[in-house]
């Protein structure tokens, strides 16, 4: 009996110190997910395949799982919310095929309206992300040698298209990933940033004046038809942070983290999570600490200089609003950060 006992207390020690710093959520879906936004400690917003969305208004005590009406069809490969009321939800997809579409809701996901759709031949939306309640960007991959990129003024009512002349040409065969929702993000009143891949060298495409014009800079992240950048995150005006690797080879120990220091210009530090390989996503908690997801999940009290690992857990996306945090990944994974997990 005390033999008996001791293993098992061992074995409920081990599973715990396992799997205890992310929660699972009861969701009644296996849709996969690769867009989440964490707006306050209660709201929390997720975009997946199959048209369908989720949100939460009690901190994931309860999950609403609904379709957007008429877009089975769609996989929601990004979600931008401002509160429990408001939110966008933006499909990855061919335009040809009807699957390029931003959509908009004012009454908690009751409701939906398309805000930007388009049927032009190559279109292929990546991201969206805002600098405040007026004033947002989305952008697709190349038509042409040149990004797509959108901006509205007036709450995403509409949308209009940043004119090729003043994006820099992309190389032969960059585009971007529409992986985690991070490919594009923002910072303060005018500030934004892309990451590619899929070209020889993956690169940060960046603007100073909420979108109007961009410049571009190299960085020395894995590159390649199926490796580049597949996720953003800045803290301030000029410093950020770009992860990525191979969503093929997901394993590959190459350096997967570059860091700026000059608002973009340049990507000096580069450095390997613990895990190593593919990492989709990165996202700050308690504002000191980053976390990041992908082929495992990683934590940095050095603002990505070195790494440690938390798990093996596979995730598309995450995102944290101070101490609350969520991650998502394929066949309806939703999690919740665990605050009582000791990050060490």
């Amino acid at each position: 009996m005390i033999h008996k006992t001791y293993f098992f207390l061992l074995f409920f020690f081990l599973i715990f110190n396992l799997y205890a710093q992310w929660i699972p959520q009861e969701v009644a879906t296996k849709a996969n997910f690769r867009a989440v936004h964490t707006v306050s400690d209660k709201v929390c917003w997720i975009g997946g395949s199959q048209g369908t969305f989720l949100n939460t208004t009690d901190g994931g005590k309860s999950w609403q799982v609904q379709k957007v009406p008429e877009a089975d069809s769609l996989d929601f490969r990004d979600v931008h919310a401002f509160d429990e009321k408001i939110a966008f939800l933006m499909s990855a997809g061919e335009a040809q095929k009807g699957k390029a579409k931003i959509y908009k809701t004012i009454d908690g996901g009751r409701t939906w309206k398309i805000v930007f759709t388009t049927q032009e031949q190559g279109v292929f939306l990546d991201g969206i992300d805002f600098w405040d309640k007026k004033n947002g960007i989305a952008f697709g991959d190349p038509i042409g040698n040149k990004f797509y990129v959108l901006l509205t003024n007036d709450g995403g009512e509409s949308w209009q298209r940043v004119s090729p002349d003043l994006l820099p040409p992309v190389q032969e065969g960059e585009a971007a990933f529409a992986a985690s929702g991070t490919s594009i993000v923002t910072y303060g009143k005018t500030s934004a940033w892309i990451g590619t891949g899929g070209g020889k060298v993956a690169r940060v495409f960046y603007s100073h004046d909420q979108g109007k014009t961009w410049q571009v800079s190299e960085t020395v992240l894995q590159a390649g038809k199926s490796a580049g950048i597949f996720g953003l995150k800045f803290w301030d005006r000029n410093t950020g942070i770009a992860v990525g690797g191979d969503y093929i080879n997901t394993k590959d120990s190459a350096p997967n983290v570059s860091i700026t220091y000059d608002g973009g210009k340049s990507w000096n530090v580069i450095t390997t999570t613990d895990p190593q390989g593919l990492k989709e996503a990165i996202s700050f908690y308690k504002k000191k600490i980053l976390i990041g997801v992908g082929n495992g999940t990683c934590y940095s009290k050095d603002f990505g200089k070195t790494w440690s690992k938390i798990d093996d857990s596979v995730f598309h996306a995450l995102s944290f609003y101070k101490n609350t945090g969520f991650a998502v990944g394929g066949k309806g994974i939703v999690c919740k950060f665990d605050t009582r997990f000791n990050l060490k």
